[in-house]
């Protein structure tokens, strides 16, 4: 941890520490591959199962539903038992999983397994904990930035690889055996990163959660905002449960859609008396002062993710229909044109980490922010009029805002409190798709300029929380070692 750094040019490196970033970008980028090898391939599991467009659409929903609660558990996972292990166990399930779809041989057995599916989705935290042990904070957002946007990266190569993948195995079942054949790479590839990372580097200790159930808050205060925090992840699954029952896909029964929030908010009784039973200990005895972190700044950070990631999901959803039915293009080039948005998260995610390391970590989250509101204000007033000569400067340089935006929440992330890094990823993770199924009720029911301006407005209200209430971390985190004594992390 202490290395000294040379510069930027060093995350081209594979010795040390940037051994284990590539590494671990590419666990991430694996796993996005599993999550979405069924997208570009669904007109031929269509076909061959004879799915109706209510089925396609459940799918559809079920691969992302566990991806919100598992988000949270993998946090929880990777605090406890470690990156390696952790990430190496979702390869493998997921590799399993992946096996299980191509098997299938009903509408049932392709639901089941793509809900479970959504677990590779949440791959994507384990790397967060990882790379804060192994990079410094002055480091920290640029190296964030890397592992997520060349990881994110595996949702579009899906995109080109799966097709051509179908297309050269050329058979009746080419579909079954191109997702089989990322299952076998995710089944590898766990072994592989098993076998050649450690979750720190030589002699530094991993610190883990004192309890679990919960994460561990500091302030009566922070316990009573983190259960607040919890309920929007409830809703987004029970506005799901509504769409697979009494929304346009109908494919549960009234009576389970009432079970199945019913459910939710047992769970979310069972939530808050689990972070009572964890932390109740700071209403007898105040947290010292040394020891404290501010839950307010993970809140802020996770509305942040709701903003800037869940805006995106919303928007790259709906973006290349809209665009082929505003400017009359053909599926092809409006697939070119809402690309765009996507697009440059390879590149501005790390660019908004690096802004982070180098400006602050508030200034860079005001200025993407300010970004974002202005960006969605101008999207919302594009129509056939304006053409795309406004549409493509538009929808670009808000993207460029957008993905900045989604490098500087985790470069805040992991300098808030060590040993549960996992479980604030996660927790932001979470709120990230939380806000994709939020904004596309919104786009449902309002429609494309709606979108749009519920986006900018939410983003303007983040900056005006961050102005008012966010403080950067600073000075040093406070961890206890094995033997008892206090080892200080600095931030700086």
């Amino acid at each position: 941890m202490s290395q000294p750094s040379r510069g930027p040019g060093e995350f081209f490196s594979f010795k040390d520490r940037y051994r284990i970033l590539h590494l671990s970008w590419l666990a991430f980028f694996v796993t996005f591959i599993v999550w979405f090898n069924h997208a570009p391939l669904m007109a031929a599991i269509r076909d061959t199962f004879r799915l109706s467009n209510e089925q396609v659409g459940a799918i559809l929903i079920l691969n992302v539903a566990l991806t919100i609660p598992a988000r949270i558990l993998v946090g929880m996972l990777v605090d406890r038992l470690g990156p390696r292990t952790s990430f190496s166990a979702i390869l493998a399930a997921s590799g399993v999983l992946c096996l299980a779809f191509a098997a299938s041989t009903s509408f049932e057995m392709l639901a089941v397994t793509r809900f479970l599916l959504g677990l590779s989705g949440a791959g994507f935290v384990v790397g967060i904990r990882m790379i804060s042990e192994w990079f410094p904070a002055r480091q920290m957002g640029l190296a964030q930035g890397i592992y997520a946007g060349l990881g994110n990266f595996g949702s579009a190569a899906a995109a080109v690889l799966m097709p051509a993948l179908a297309a050269l195995l050329a058979s009746y079942a080419s579909w079954r055996a191109a997702v089989a054949l990322t299952g076998v790479i995710a089944l590898v590839y766990g072994a592989v990163y098993y076998l050649t990372v450690t979750d720190t580097p030589k002699g530094a200790t991993y610190f883990k959660p004192q309890k679990s159930g919960a994460m561990e808050v500091t302030s009566i205060g922070d316990m009573a905002l983190y259960a607040l925090v919890q309920l929007p992840i409830y809703a987004s699954l029970g506005v799901l449960a509504w769409q697979l029952g009494f929304g346009k896909l109908r494919l549960l029964s009234e009576a389970a859609t009432i079970v199945a929030w019913l459910v939710l908010a047992g769970l979310y009784a069972w939530q808050a008396a689990q972070i009572w039973r964890v932390n109740r200990d700071v209403v007898r005895q105040p947290v010292p002062p040394l020891h404290r972190y501010r839950f307010a700044q993970v809140a802020i950070l996770c509305l942040m993710y709701f903003v800037s990631f869940g805006g995106e999901l919303a928007v790259v959803s709906m973006l290349p229909l809209y665009v082929k039915d505003t400017f009359q293009l053909s599926l092809q080039d409006a697939g070119i044109v809402a690309g765009c948005f996507a697009g440059t998260a390879f590149v501005t995610r790390p660019i908004g980490g690096w802004m982070s390391d180098r400006i602050g970590r508030k200034p860079a989250l005001l200025m993407v922010l300010v970004g974002m509101v202005a960006g969605y204000c101008a999207m919302a007033f594009m129509d056939a009029s304006r053409g795309l000569a406004f549409a493509l400067p538009a929808m670009l340089l808000t993207s460029i805002f957008v993905n900045s935006a989604n490098g500087t929440v985790y470069a805040v992330l992991p300098i808030i409190k060590r040993r549960l890094t996992g479980q604030i990823a996660g927790l932001a993770g979470a709120y990230g798709n939380v806000g994709s199924v939020l904004f596309l009720l919104v786009f449902s029911v309002g429609g494309a300029s709606a979108l749009f301006l519920s986006i900018a407005a939410c983003a303007g209200a983040t900056l005006v929380l961050v102005l008012a209430f966010f403080r950067e971390p600073e000075g040093a985190i406070a961890e206890v070692m094995p033997d008892g004594a206090v080892m200080m992390i600095s931030v700086r």
